[in-house]
């Protein structure tokens, strides 16, 4: 049998007094909610030289901080039930409310938040692609607090693997499995927040609105890809075409969009 570390056996409940329950996974998405909106404020404030229209200011930020966590919530968990268990929860339809218990999509999370800044951005009357570049920006922050959720869950574990940092989670069987959950966050969340970082604060390139929103699409949907390589894939979905995963079909359109955007971007200088 291979060396294998043994999964750090954390409570997903950080504090329960009665039937109320602070979890560590609700407290991730609060985290990279915070957290992403305001590195959103200093993005705004730092402003591109000559927009076209009306500017975002932080006022617009600080008001749709409540439209993106709707569409976060509700676009992540419709995303799920739809995506990935639709059969599950036809029978078991009042436990697609119980988003405590994990199970999230990001893709769908991504549909929610496009549609909550469609319509945001329609009403205060600027360009949709100057307000995407700016969450685009900030998303990395929620997806590495996500992932570590879902680590602290045992949840979405790897394949099965004997590298030396293979552990054996709590829901996985006995076999040894990538922790799949962490390379997702340094990836997913890290690496795509520093080349989106670089992209703006050393080059500018929200001077040509869109290019920072297909830069996120293209750098995520390539990591995401790539992560499913080391995760299991869902049970109830196994492998799908060509041996790819869920994940990995529904990211290759962004990666396509993304680099679209980007050389739409490019034409734009």
């Amino acid at each position: 049998m291979f060396f294998a570390i043994p999964f750090p056996a954390i409570d997903p409940v950080l504090v329960q007094v009665g039937p109320f329950a602070i979890r560590w996974y609700a407290l991730a998405y609060i985290a990279g909610i915070i957290i992403g909106w305001r590195y959103t404020l200093a993005l705004v404030r730092r402003g591109p030289h000559a927009p076209a229209g009306p500017a975002i200011t932080t006022k617009d930020m600080d008001d749709f901080i409540v439209w993106a966590t709707l569409g976060i919530v509700l676009g992540g968990r419709i995303g799920y039930v739809l995506f990935y268990k639709p059969g599950y929860y036809v029978f078991h339809p009042l436990e697609a409310l119980q988003v405590w218990h994990g199970g999230m999509s990001f893709h769908g999370g991504l549909i929610g938040v496009i549609t909550a800044m469609v319509l945001f951005a329609r009403s205060r009357g600027f360009e949709f692609w100057r307000l995407a570049d700016v969450v685009a920006a900030a998303t990395p922050i929620g997806l590495f607090f996500g992932r570590l959720a879902n680590f602290v869950n045992g949840e979405l574990f790897g394949r099965t693997s004997d590298v030396p940092w293979a552990m054996v989670f709590p829901h996985g069987g006995p076999l040894a499995r990538h922790p799949s959950q962490l390379y997702q966050a340094f990836f997913e969340g890290i690496c795509v927040f520093l080349v989106l970082a670089v992209l703006e604060w050393r080059f500018r390139v929200r001077e040509r609105p869109g290019t920072l929103a297909g830069a996120f699409l293209m750098s995520y949907g390539i990591a995401r890809i790539v992560g499913e390589l080391f995760r299991e894939p869902d049970a109830q979905l196994g492998f799908l075409l060509f041996g790819t995963t869920m994940g990995q079909l529904l990211s290759l359109p962004m990666v396509l969009f993304g680099a679209w955007l980007v050389r739409r971007g490019r034409l734009q200088a």
